[in-house]
């Protein structure tokens, strides 16, 4: 499953997954193919090691990454006025907290080996396309009746 927004909420009870190829992409937007900093490269070569590592191991790589690069992560940036200041690495620093925050759920598929859990959403990715193209095939149907059409198609 991604990492949307009220994906927890909604399916309460539910184990959730994040897709590794997903939670690479999001740290990828913040630090960029290439970044120029050695912190970014660092914890971009993490992220890019999540899929060859456990959740005990890779925790570790994040918590020790955090604790070198954690007065960096502090520095802050103040406006001519002295008044108004930022973080002055804010894309490394939310690069870091969607790691963090998405932590408990990149290791569900090893925590819950019984459920058989991938670690991407490949395959329901591509079962959404196909209810996608069959609901654009009937794009004039009200949302009474596309409901049904996907409760229909989900439940089969």
């Amino acid at each position: 499953m991604d990492a949307k927004h009220g994906t927890k909420e909604v399916f309460q009870g539910v184990i959730v997954q994040i897709c590794h190829y997903h939670q690479q992409k999001i740290v990828q937007s913040y630090l960029t193919q290439h970044p120029k900093t050695v912190a970014a490269q660092e914890l971009k070569d993490i992220a890019n090691s999540l899929t060859r590592q456990d959740k005990p191991s890779f925790s570790a790589a994040l918590q020790e990454w955090h604790a070198k690069w954690r007065t960096l992560l502090a520095e802050r940036s103040y406006a001519p006025d002295g008044k108004r200041w930022w973080y002055t690495h804010k894309r490394l620093r939310s690069a870091y907290r969607s790691l963090k925050t998405n932590l408990p759920y990149l290791f569900c598929y090893q925590d819950y080996p019984e459920l058989e859990i991938p670690n991407t959403n490949n395959s329901i990715e591509g079962y959404f396309s196909k209810l996608k193209q069959l609901l654009n095939n009937h794009h004039g149907l009200k949302r009474q009746r596309r409901y049904k059409l996907i409760e229909q198609v989900l439940s089969n």
